[in-house]
């Protein structure tokens, strides 16, 4: 019954509670001659007045479709609901009253005033039953936890609210130290006095209790916490900023930080017409497609509408990830969507599949990007980052493709570490191809961080955060330009409209941030506070654990500020740099 209930669609929905709320004005009209007269078969009385049945019934069922009576969801069904049932009791009163003056029928003046008032708890009646056999319905013998509410409050109120629309976990009651509160029934829950805890666990079965006081302090929650632990079963703390609690433990609990929330400025907008014509019909193929910036490169790829999109990776779980993704994107639109293995320092593979898929754009975005990682790993970070690069391009160049770009990073510039380093060095390898190559177009795209992606600090401090703390910086001076996975991958798509050869763009993303900063704003988004240095009170402390080998404290997009030209976009810039010579690129193999 519950799933056949669960299943029906919306307007069948309307539909029965169009039909209840009709056939309840006839009823609630012979309801009221019932009462003014006194008698449970009013027939003689109502026979004077019979045309009002018919009239009201179908004037009815219009004003309850006109006041919108079978949009009224059951589960959110408050106070606005109810006025919507008070004013269409008033209208059928209204519509009664001038039918009966209009026909001179003979229903005492007290009638339809019965009649609208019938109606109304007719209608308000009809509604709670539903929910409450539906609410039984969905709850099932053992399908959700019992739960306890410490707190009355507006956060345990609200919490209690949410754990309504829970399939997990239901509230059976709260517990407040507030006598005032106690013995009350507060949104249809019994409060309790906290020492009848041991009773009400016993005698309820319940499972967990969710502390609802976040304006607490950190000492009185501990207190409370030690206190509720000798019960033996689970205790969990509500974060300041309500969520929805469905039983996922206290992280599911925390407010999910958005990249965009954390820039300090406008989010750029990238979104022009000179990027579809750049990618239409073409087809376009995406190394490392199964990381951060590659599988997002792809997802806006397809609002192109190329001929299709090659998704070249190396890892068979990213691959097979981001392919399942695309092509549910691709569905309907007619794109190819190819999915192949490889590496980019394999160059017959590479060859291989330019070939046999024709490809037009190349959008390099396969590298080893984390410092300590290539820091501890600097032949393959070389091999991958600097050969590989010089790999895929020189395919690139020998295909005659149209157009290739190279995703770098702002740790190129006046590298300090392994990593930046070969980015570097990548850059002047597809800049020495650009100078002998009449065909192909290369271009290069610096990014600073990228807010989300894999090693940014947005996931770091989310696991840092849940878990409690601390959250770690490498030194408070620390600065990064800040940037989102969207607006990176833009960048990439507008470079390869805007490249003219041998270019390097990059986005003006304003003044740097503050990694400390960026740590303070996600624990403050995450409904925590935070603990300071020295000070018992707070949540989550900020540690600061030391400068990483080769980590910078700034970072810079730009080897020389003075060789920056414009774009057709105001935001986007074009840097003109020195190149180093075949025989100088040479000397690096």
């Amino acid at each position: 019954m519950k799933t056949f209930l669960g299943d029906l669609s919306r307007p069948i929905k309307r539909t029965i509670f169009l039909i209840a709320d009709t056939v309840l004005v006839p009823v609630s009209l012979y309801i009221a001659f019932s009462l003014r007269f006194g008698t449970a078969l009013p027939l003689d009385q109502a026979q004077s007045s019979w045309l009002l049945f018919p009239l009201m019934t179908a004037f009815g069922s219009a004003l309850v479709w006109l006041f919108g009576l079978p949009r009224i969801k059951l589960n959110s069904i408050e106070t606005r609901a109810f006025m919507q049932i008070a004013f269409c009791a008033s209208a059928l009163v209204l519509f009664a009253m001038s039918f009966s003056y209009a026909f001179s029928l003979m229903a005492p003046r007290s009638v339809p005033l019965i009649f609208g008032a019938m109606f109304f708890l007719g209608s308000v009646t009809m509604r709670l039953s539903a929910l409450f056999a539906l609410s039984h319905l969905a709850r099932g013998p053992s399908s959700q936890l019992p739960v306890v509410v410490y707190g009355a409050g507006a956060a345990g109120i609200q919490l209690a609210a949410a754990l309504r629309q829970s399939n997990e976990a239901r509230a059976i009651a709260f517990v407040d130290d507030n006598r005032n509160l106690q013995n009350l029934m507060i949104a249809g829950l019994p409060v309790y006095s906290p020492r009848k805890l041991d009773e009400l666990i016993a005698r309820k079965n319940v499972q967990r209790i969710l502390l609802a006081l976040p304006s607490v302090s950190s000492a009185r929650r501990a207190q409370l916490v030690q206190s509720l632990s000798h019960f033996g079963i689970e205790v969990q703390i509500l974060p300041s900023y309500i969520e929805l609690m469905a039983g996922n433990g206290i992280e599911a609990s925390l407010r999910s930080v958005t990249p965009d929330a954390l820039l300090g400025r406008e989010k750029v907008d990238l979104d022009i017409p000179d990027i579809a014509k750049t990618y239409a019909g073409r087809a376009v193929m995406v190394t490392g497609a199964g990381g951060s910036i590659g599988s997002e490169l792809c997802r806006q790829i397809l609002h192109c509408r190329p001929a299709s999109i090659v998704l070249f990776e190396r890892s068979e779980l990213a691959l097979y990830s981001v392919d399942r993704d695309i092509r549910a994107l691709a569905d309907g639109t007619g794109i190819k969507v190819h999915s192949v293995l490889g590496s980019v320092t394999d160059s017959t593979r590479v060859a291989a599949v330019i070939a046999e898929f024709n490809v037009d754009i190349i959008l390099h975005a396969a590298a080893y990007k984390h410092v300590p990682l290539v820091e501890a790993n600097e032949i393959e970070g070389a091999r991958n980052n600097i050969v590989g690069t010089r790999i895929v391009a020189e395919e690139a160049a020998r295909a005659n493709i149209e157009r290739f770009i190279l995703i770098s990073t702002d740790k190129a510039v006046r590298p300090t570490n392994i990593m930046g380093a070969t980015k570097r060095l990548a850059e002047l390898v597809v800049q020495d191809l650009q100078t002998r190559s009449s065909v192909t177009k290369f271009a290069m795209v610096r990014f600073g961080n990228v807010l989300g992606s894999s090693g940014s600090v947005l996931p770091l401090f989310e696991k840092q955060i849940a878990a409690g703390g601390p959250v770690t910086v490498t030194h408070r001076d620390v600065t990064r330009f800040f940037m989102t996975i969207p607006e990176a991958s833009r960048l990439v798509l507008l470079a390869g409209a805007y490249a003219e050869g041998g270019d390097v763009f990059v986005l003006d993303m304003g003044e740097p941030k503050k990694i400390i900063d960026i740590a303070r704003q996600m624990i403050l988004l995450s409904g925590r506070r935070i603990k300071e240095e020295g000070s018992e009170e707070g949540d989550i402390e900020i540690k600061v654990v030391g400068l990483r080998p080769g980590e910078k404290l700034y970072e810079e997009l730009l080897i020389s500020g003075d060789s920056l030209v414009g774009t057709p976009h105001e935001k986007i810039l074009r840097a003109e740099e020195r190149k180093l010579s075949e025989i100088e690129v040479a000397a690096m193999h």
